[in-house]
């Protein structure tokens, strides 16, 4: 077969789908077999994303989201003759003499449309027609599939779970050293809480932000609230609510942080938090726990499938709730080892290269 994995997203955004792209590519160069593999990426990116002979990159002129996408994108890909197209970024080309497969990350953009930049809506909102149209769905969680079905009137025998994974390099660290030098690079000289995502409205940061207000006034909890994660849309409210709360130097933004340096975030962090109002699967968890760091998650669509009993959950509006669930785990070390045994045990369910076995396996079903 000649697959197309549509990457071009990869160079615009490194979270989350980004994340996706170069997990799923790494994990189909693990697979041994015959099969090309054409990776469709931006041509202003330069990002090797996978080796091999039967690995092939296509440097495309059409950047992800334009408005003129859907008439010039299939010109692009015409001539590369492919069997099966992969479109993780949810829309595919409407034109088209290949088959489709698109991810379905979440349907945040349906539940949540106020969130949303008129640029977005308009892109997500082809939503309706790429499910109609596509041969399959891939949807990230069980929770995803049921909105799917719920939402967009999909039929259960179109779409297919395959779990996402944490990248390989988010492991324990025993190096003290080095867990010293990054809590020294980000002047995290204390114990602190580790927030980490996009900055917008549905990853509800002001809640967090009252909760550890609390923390500190009733509790006088010495811990350092570290926001690792880009600027998105909408984000104004978190920095006015910071200030609103008088947390000043208790809370460090510390924006975009190298893969390396947020491994070791996670390792020297004493609890990670994630308070969403929904995800679609929910990575910042799953890597928490892949470095053995207690998680809080909300009890939201399908947080609770990835942690499973390995974190605790508190309903996302709950400050009460979110404020006690942190100082139990900053403060009672029998609750901080178990939950960081079990994250180590539940994280080991999910890697990319089963993720890439099973989406390998649904593109040869499709040509079948």
């Amino acid at each position: 077969m000649r697959i197309g994995i549509d990457a071009r997203l990869h160079h615009y955004s490194r979270a989350g789908i980004g994340q996706y792209i170069l997990g799923l590519v790494k994990g189909l160069s693990a697979c041994n077999g015959n099969d090309e593999f054409v990776l469709l990426q931006s041509r202003k990116d330069k990002t090797i994303l996978a080796e091999g002979p039967n690995f092939f990159r296509k440097s495309l002129w059409t950047p992800s989201h334009h408005r003129l996408e859907q008439l010039v994108l299939p010109l692009e890909i015409s001539p590369l003759r492919l069997d099966v197209l992969h479109s993780p970024d949810f829309i595919p080309p409407f034109r088209r003499d290949y088959k489709s497969v698109i991810t379905v990350h979440d349907l945040a953009f349906i539940l949540y449309p106020h969130f949303l930049t008129q640029e977005s809506a308009r892109y997500y909102g082809q939503i309706d027609r790429a499910v109609r149209h596509c041969d399959h769905i891939i949807a990230d969680s069980l929770s995803t599939k049921r909105d799917i079905i719920n939402f967009l009137g999909a039929p259960e025998s179109k779409i297919t779970v395959i779990y996402a994974a944490a990248n390989s390099l988010y492991r324990p660290v025993e190096d003290e050293q080095s867990l010293q030098e990054v809590r020294e690079r980000y002047t995290l000289t204390g114990p602190f809480v580790l927030f980490v995502s996009t900055i917008e409205p549905r990853k509800n940061l002001p809640s967090l932000l009252r909760a550890y207000r609390q923390l500190l006034d009733r509790y006088g909890i010495e811990a350092t609230l570290a926001v690792v994660g880009e600027r998105g849309w909408f984000c104004g409210e978190v920095f006015a609510t910071a200030e609103a709360l008088d947390l000043g130097d208790n809370v460090r933004f510390l924006g975009h942080v190298p893969t390396d340096d947020l491994v070791l975030l996670y390792n020297a962090a004493r609890v990670h938090v994630h308070p969403s109002l929904y995800e679609g699967f929910g990575l910042p968890p799953l890597e928490a726990m892949s470095c053995g760091t207690p998680t809080i998650v909300a009890n939201v669509s399908s947080l609770p499938e990835v942690v499973g009993d390995a974190s605790l959950l508190v309903p996302p509006d709950d400050v009460e709730g979110w404020t006690v669930a942190m100082w139990r785990v900053l403060t009672d070390e029998s609750l901080h080892s178990e939950l960081s045994y079990k994250g180590l045990k539940r994280a080991q369910l999910f890697s990319w290269e089963k993720a890439a076995r099973e989406t390998l396996s649904l593109y040869k079903r499709l040509q079948a």
